[in-house]
């Protein structure tokens, strides 16, 4: 059974940094895809950032140049370094995982930056 957990979220001043990580568990094995999404109040979720298992990344045209989601390949875990954060980055974070035609959610961190 594979699971994912988030951690990393917090509150934040605009123009700071956090480090979002998502750890998994349960065996990953073959092409995947493990991303991040958010959600803001009243809005869908959105894709913020994912990196395939060969290691291509992709980033929402939002947070290009201020977010990077690095992959510790030991560990399976995914991380998302955010930097120059602005009060609109405000949201619930998700870990994703695409593999083998199955999806799994982390339960999500709180993300706060305020003005």
């Amino acid at each position: 059974q594979v699971q994912l957990v988030d951690s990393g979220g917090g509150l934040v001043q605009a123009g700071g940094s956090l480090r979002l990580a998502c750890a998994t568990s349960g065996s990953i094995v073959g092409p995947f895809v493990m991303g991040w999404y958010r959600q803001a109040p009243g809005k869908q979720r959105d894709l913020v950032a994912s990196i395939t298992s060969g290691g291509y990344t992709n980033y929402a045209d939002s947070v290009k140049g201020r977010f990077t989601i690095p992959r510790d390949t030991t560990k399976t875990t995914v991380y998302l370094q955010m930097n120059s954060l602005k009060p609109e980055d405000t949201a619930v974070y998700y870990c994703h995982l695409r593999l083998s035609g199955a999806e799994y959610w982390g339960q999500g961190t709180q993300v706060t930056v305020s003005s």
